[in-house]
């Protein structure tokens, strides 16, 4: 069925279109009688106003924009995004504003994504992950004046506000704890590197390890899923003798219950022969077995304080706070980590 409009209101309620327009906006020049019956009329057909009518009115969207530029399949699998969604839209729904979610392929997409929505006055502001090295998109979102809140940092956002957590500070901790532990070769399977996160993780993995003098400490790029997170876990575990890693950091949840699995199917004991760390903590780290220690970290907490700061931008761009800092996630300990067996 066709949108209905104005004029079809006007029709309907037998009177003019200027009429259907004092009554919709709520403005004097009908009767109250009228204004009733038109008001009655577009229920009945389910009237809304055009996004881009309410622009030119003034208007908000009663929406937030949240783009990803991730693969479908990854993004569907991992917790982290499914209590940051339901953060954000426990918090949006308090002021009746939706989120309105769209996956992409790539930076590009979600770049017009972002220009496509502003134009057409579709969202109030926009919330931006996975900060990029040299991110595109800050000067972008800078340009069309949009409000946005990055989920991410510190620093390199442009004059867009932040709510962040150290990535850095969080990693080095779970370095720290292991090689207290007595692991000397420790093997990273990070995210994407065109992460700013994912770059901080790495970099915090080899200072960490210089500092303390370990052996060994490797970084390996995948794309979060678990099918990657299964195939850098095969090739590390199938290295001979003392070249094999004693210790197992996973970015992602998803990823350490896959390499949880490859573990098994290899017939190497968790953790009596390689210990299991994942940066993310969900009930997925928690059910399986062993459970996996993890960082953890309220992320239901961090979608509504999130939602809440871009509310208060879209409100008063002027009075929003730059940066909020949220406390680094702590380590969780459970039974997928022990000392190496050679040094027992």
């Amino acid at each position: 069925m066709a949108r209905p409009t104005i004029a079809d209101i006007a029709r309907e309620a037998g009177v003019s279109k200027g009429a259907v327009s004092f009554a919709l906006n709520g403005r004097p020049g009908v009767s109250e009688a009228t204004r009733e019956r038109i008001l009655r009329v577009a229920e009945r057909m389910n009237w809304r106003p055009h996004s881009a009518a309410r622009a030119l009115g003034g208007a908000r969207a009663g929406a937030v924009g949240l783009v990803l530029a991730r693969p479908a399949r990854t993004i569907g699998l991992e917790p982290f995004f499914g209590q940051l969604l339901s953060g954000l839209q426990a918090a949006l729904s308090t002021r009746g504003t939706a989120l309105q979610l769209l996956v992409v392929e790539d930076t590009a997409a979600e770049i017009e994504v972002y220009r496509r929505w502003a134009s057409e006055h579709r969202v109030d502001g926009f919330v931006l992950v996975d900060l990029q090295v040299r991110d595109p998109r800050v000067p972008v979102l800078e340009e069309l004046g949009v409000p946005a809140v990055v989920l991410g940092g510190p620093g390199r956002h442009g004059r867009l506000p932040a709510v962040w957590a150290d990535d850095r500070e969080a990693m080095t901790s779970i370095v720290e704890y292991l090689a207290a532990l007595g692991h000397r070769r420790i093997a990273h399977l990070a995210g994407l590197p065109s992460f700013q996160h994912t770059r901080r993780r790495i970099r915090a993995v080899r200072d960490a390890a210089r500092r303390l003098g370990l052996d060994e400490a490797v970084s390996v790029p995948t794309d979060f899923s678990d099918a990657e997170g299964a195939a850098a876990t095969r090739a590390l575990l199938a290295r001979p003798g003392r070249r094999r890693p004693t210790a197992l950091v996973y970015d992602s949840d998803v990823m350490a219950v896959a390499g949880l699995g490859v573990a098994a199917e290899m017939g190497v004991a968790v953790p009596g022969e390689v210990s299991v760390v994942s940066f993310d903590d969900s009930a997925l780290a928690r059910i399986v077995h062993p459970a996996l220690t993890a960082l953890s970290r309220d992320t239901f907490a961090l979608g509504e304080q999130v939602a809440t700061v871009l509310l208060a931008v879209i409100d008063d761009p002027a009075s929003a706070a730059r940066d909020i800092r949220n406390p680094t996630p702590r380590l969780t300990v459970r039974e997928s980590t022990a000392g190496p067996a050679e040094g027992r």
